[in-house]
């Protein structure tokens, strides 16, 4: 590591830190970044969990995840499902389908998602 590299490493902000390392982990695998999506049509999106929780949505019980890929945050919503096998939090996560906006949020119901290698694998 060279000088320059330490230096911005100490001047930098833990959140630039991990924003920038989320952002290179996702380079190269054919997505869009958050923050350039647009609503109303077929995305691919990439990122790490940051949040789940399970909230009713007219009635039916829906499992959310958040993901963020350094750019900006999405949240998939799965409806009529409590949990996903292998889905926790800081895992990878590659979603597929067509995003709406709810409260200036991109959220996509149902997605396709494919969980990506840990980078401990």
């Amino acid at each position: 590591m060279g000088l320059k590299d330490l230096r911005k490493r100490l001047t930098t902000s833990v959140r630039e830190l991990d924003e920038q390392r989320l952002q290179e982990r996702f380079h190269g695998l054919d997505i869009t970044a958050i923050a350039d999506l647009r609503c109303r049509t077929a995305i691919r999106i990439g990122g790490e969990i940051t949040r789940m929780r399970i909230r009713p949505r007219s009635g039916v019980p829906a499992f959310e995840i958040t993901v963020s890929d350094g750019t900006g945050s999405a949240m998939a919503v799965f409806t009529g499902r409590r949990q996903l096998g292998g889905v926790e939090h800081n895992r990878a996560i590659v979603l597929e389908g067509v995003a709406h906006e709810e409260h200036g949020k991109p959220v996509l119901l149902n997605p396709a998602y494919t969980l990506l290698p840990s980078l401990h694998e």
